[in-house]
């Protein structure tokens, strides 16, 4: 893992397979680790050079002040068509996961020469709120479930793991590969303060960035091969997210994942993969 620096900000990467490769970005969503690192390597295999990196405020890139980022969904699409020219790699394949899903929508319409495919895990079409009366909500008894918990100790790395398998059991997740990639996110996080220890495990930070305007409707112009994947027992994003978005992307492939919630399985990892490469 290093830091690239970007129009005045480091950025935390790592990277997998020949530097000479094509790239494929991995937008996090918030930090790196939310790609598993079975699909960096599987990626990496199928020979192209894969990097994924951490979202303002998380990991090892800069980290500010989580409860009012001084900077919008539209910087962040800026950063990944940034890190692409500092790469040296471009065009590039883009992917984003949750909301580094919304990054990679608008950096492929904001930033069209700097990518060559893009592919959308578990996302949807509009920003954090409320969304357009024909795209589903989050499943409303498994946020009272999820949001119910008191937070946990940010000091206390087994705590904030304990929290976070309990979570991924909620959503559907497998509570061992969240209790793990928690303890790492945990020991990547730079101070416990619970601002930023939030920004790091659940991405609050997001929900105060100012998405504005609207990029649904812009939808039809990206013109680079796509394709969207999505959990049938996704809760949070419902799967009807993800449909919306295949059918708004001329030619995207829809890939759904009959067993999976909001992660991508280590079960699913191959089929996942392979839909990558041959985009």
């Amino acid at each position: 893992m290093t830091t690239v620096h970007v129009h005045a900000i480091a950025l935390g990467v790592e990277s997998f397979g020949d530097d000479d490769a094509p790239l494929v970005l991995l937008v996090g969503g918030t930090t790196m680790l939310s790609w598993p690192d079975a699909l960096c390597e599987r990626l990496a295999a199928g020979g192209r050079r894969v990097v994924r990196y951490d979202l303002r405020d998380s990991g090892e890139s800069t980290t500010a002040d989580p409860e009012t980022p001084a900077y919008t969904l539209r910087d962040l699409a800026t950063d990944a068509a940034a890190l692409v020219e500092a790469l040296g790699d471009g065009p590039a394949h883009i992917a984003g996961t949750g909301v580094g899903g919304m990054v990679a929508q608008v950096a492929v319409l904001d930033h069209p020469g700097a990518f060559s495919a893009l592919t959308l895990v578990g996302t949807r079409a509009v920003a954090p709120g409320p969304p357009d009366d024909d795209l589903p909500d989050h499943d409303q008894a498994t946020m009272r479930r999820l949001f119910a918990r008191p937070m946990p100790d940010w000091t206390d790395r087994d705590a904030v793991a304990e929290f976070a398998a309990a979570g991924a059991e909620i959503l559907g997740n497998d509570p061992a590969a969240a209790r793990a990639v928690a303890a790492r996110v945990w020991d990547r996080t730079p101070g416990t303060a619970p601002p930023v220890q939030m920004a790091n495990q659940m991405g609050m930070v997001f929900s105060r960035l100012d998405c504005t305007p609207r990029w649904r409707e812009r939808l039809s112009g990206i013109g680079v091969p796509a394709l969207v994947v999505h959990g049938r027992r996704d809760a949070f994003f419902p799967v009807g997210n993800g449909e919306a978005l295949a059918r708004e992307i001329p030619g995207a492939r829809l890939l759904v994942l009959e067993e999976a919630a909001t992660a991508i399985p280590d079960a699913a990892v191959g089929e996942v993969a392979e839909a990558m490469l041959t985009l």
